[in-house]
């Protein structure tokens, strides 16, 4: 009586849902992440590659092609089952991603929504930007799909309603990205930079997530529970036999109903750590379907995520990915630039060079989450549910009432015992795994140590990445990147250009003072071959032969002879002190001596540089001098 006095009349669906409403959040979760992904990755230029009116005619023409699409889709009688309806969705979802995807590297949109961080101050808002373009087409896809959704969920809505509906079912996916990014801003803007400077090293990046997750673990779920439209469960003889199982259990949560799909779902859940802010969610169709022993065990289910810790462990599993990715991110992304493969892509200039940057620095991470959520995520997921089902033998003392559930759903749905999926076991494969611990006992113990085992094993391999991560010369590897950038992106812009002898010798100083010696050297012989009486270039290259810190670069005989001659096109006082350095390094140092003099005289400002040398003459030798190099 107490079930029929809460809800009645509720209809089952012809197919399971519980399956689908697992895929529906988890695909969610990852069109989602990967949505901010591809615009968190997505560079600003400087001035972008298609005007307003060309971007214009992009946007526009990107919203007609999916918005043709998704109506066309909606069209098909396929959709009017729920089966087909989230089938379509899905689809369209993924194809909202490509057109998304499009607008951002080829139309520039970041470009035209930068205004909104007021002049990078508040990055946070552009980001809010560019996932409300994303949500405009969901929203297409949703407008499209809701006269199927009202065929298949049995009520109808009007346009704004229905948007707003999806709208508030998918906020606590981006929420806390949201949330962080503001957050993240507004920490910028404090005036102490013992605050920046921690917040910017990587291990206080760490830190200052994993507190934020917390606060998001501790503080989201009410958010939530308002949000999917919970309300508490009705004062009744059903609710007091609950609150009392859980009592029983020393648990303590709030019970609430949970209208997801119009309340016909078989599902149950249960959200929050701190028991003040804990819930436990039942769906009408579940609680109109099972028997008062039947929903005991999908209680002590629920239950049992808590009491194996399975909230806090999914923290853990979240926050783990970031601080792999976080301690990877430079790394990877300066290895993958190090290809020469990469700036012969750029100097197609098929699209921007930054974007290419942006599409090789995001992809692999992309790739990366979907392969975590998807298969590491999905293990321990699964074998949580497991663990979750193997409670109900401490609190009933044996699985039969959660076996008789899942049957019923099997029975309620007609969907297939054995159908696979890939973050829940099967339900046929959860009832045999039940049947034998009702057999063997010890099945139990053993998947408590499977997942206790597998968790040490997850954290040992973390620790591995991160600690090989840290090692990685992150330096040396942007120093090569950047020169590459330089060389073969920026180069090409030196084509009818008159002077290309400076543009090689301006690419030789750079290489030369970032270390990259032997780029250097290549490119200070094709400006010298191009212009071989420049003494400012003479000058430099002698300097790099006398100096270089590859003793294999090295050749004294030749710097002396570029020095001389530059000397006498230029005798300037810092090309004197190279003409000096070229005697002292071929055993002339009375010559060496005297012109490092005339050096000290002609440029006063500099006369400790030109002492040190001096005294450096007299006391070292120069195969025996190595801090010369880093003059």
């Amino acid at each position: 009586m107490g079930r029929m006095a809460i809800i009645a009349g509720i209809r089952l669906f012809p197919v399971h849902l519980t399956g689908f409403l697992n895929i529906v959040i988890y695909a969610n979760l990852l069109v989602f992440l990967t949505a901010i992904f591809l615009f968190s990755v997505a560079s600003v230029p400087e001035t972008p590659a298609v005007s307003a009116f060309e971007f214009l005619l992009i946007f526009v023409g990107s919203v007609g092609f999916y918005g043709t699409v998704a109506r066309r889709t909606f069209r098909s009688a396929g959709t009017r089952s729920s089966s087909g309806y989230f089938r379509a969705e899905k689809r369209l979802s993924i194809l909202a991603l490509v057109v998304f995807a499009v607008l951002l590297y080829f139309g520039e949109v970041k470009y035209y929504l930068s205004f909104l961080s007021f002049g990078d101050r508040f990055p946070a808002l552009l980001n809010v930007g560019g996932l409300a373009l994303f949500l405009l087409f969901l929203s297409l896809l949703w407008l499209a799909g809701r006269r199927s959704y009202g065929q298949v969920f049995g009520k109808s809505y009007g346009r704004g309603a229905f948007i707003a509906a999806n709208v508030k079912a998918n906020l606590p996916i981006v929420l806390p990205w949201v949330a962080l990014s503001l957050v993240y801003d507004l920490v910028a803007l404090v005036p102490s930079t013992r605050v920046r400077q921690l917040i910017e090293s990587p291990w206080g990046d760490v830190l200052f997530f994993a507190l934020f997750l917390v606060l998001v673990v501790i503080f989201f779920p009410p958010l939530v529970r308002r949000l999917w439209g919970c309300t508490k469960m009705p004062d009744g003889p059903l609710l007091r036999h609950l609150q009392t199982f859980c009592r029983r259990q020393d648990f303590h949560a709030d019970i609430y109903i949970w209208p997801l799909f119009e309340g016909r779902v078989l599902t149950a859940a249960v959200m929050g750590i701190v028991p003040g802010l804990r819930y436990i969610l039942l769906t009408p169709a579940i609680i109109e379907t099972m028997s008062e022993p039947e929903l005991e065990a999908v209680m002590a289910h629920e239950i049992g995520h808590v009491k194996k810790k399975h909230l806090l462990l999914y923290v853990l599993l979240i926050g783990g990915f970031s601080a792999m990715a976080g301690f990877l991110a430079e790394p990877m992304l300066f290895y993958l630039l190090s290809h020469d493969a990469v700036y012969h892509l750029m100097s197609m200039d098929i699209v921007r060079p930054e974007t290419i940057i942006g599409v090789i620095g995001g992809a692999p991470f992309l790739l990366l989450l979907l392969f975590y959520f998807r298969f590491v995520f999905g293990y321990f997921i699964r074998n949580f549910e497991r663990q979750a089902d193997l409670y109900v033998f401490q609190v009933l003392g044996n699985g039969q009432a959660l076996v008789a559930a899942f049957e019923k759903i099997v029975w309620a749905s007609g969907q297939p015992r054995d159908q696979p999926n890939w973050h829940h076991f099967g339900i046929g494969e959860r009832i045999a795994h039940l049947e034998l611990c009702e057999r063997e006992p010890r099945w139990i113990a053993r998947q408590d140590r499977k997942v206790s085992r597998s968790l040490i094993a997850y954290i040992l391999v973390l620790a591995a990445v991160v600690g090989l991560a840290s090692q990685v010369p992150t330096e040396q590897l942007a120093r090569n990147y950047e020169a590459k950038y330089i060389e073969m992106v920026l180069m090409r812009d030196m084509e009818g250009v008159e002077d290309q002898a400076l543009w090689y010798r301006l690419l030789g100083d750079l290489l030369f003072n970032r270390k990259l010696e032997k780029k250097a050297l290549v490119a200070y012989n094709k400006a010298l071959e191009l212009e071989p009486d420049d003494p400012e270039l003479l000058n430099n290259l002698a300097w790099l032969l006398l100096t270089g810190s590859d003793p294999a670069l090295r050749d004294p005989v030749r710097a002396l002879q570029l020095a001389e001659q530059a000397a006498r096109l230029q005798p300037r006082p810092h090309i004197l002190d190279t003409l000096a350095t070229a005697y002292w390094a071929n055993g002339m140092m009375d010559q060496a001596i005297a012109v490092e003099r005339q050096a000290l005289l002609g440029d006063p400002q500099q006369a400790e540089f030109y002492r040190r040398q001096l005294e450096r003459f007299q006391s070292e030798r120069y195969h025996n001098s190595k801090s010369i190099a880093d003059e």
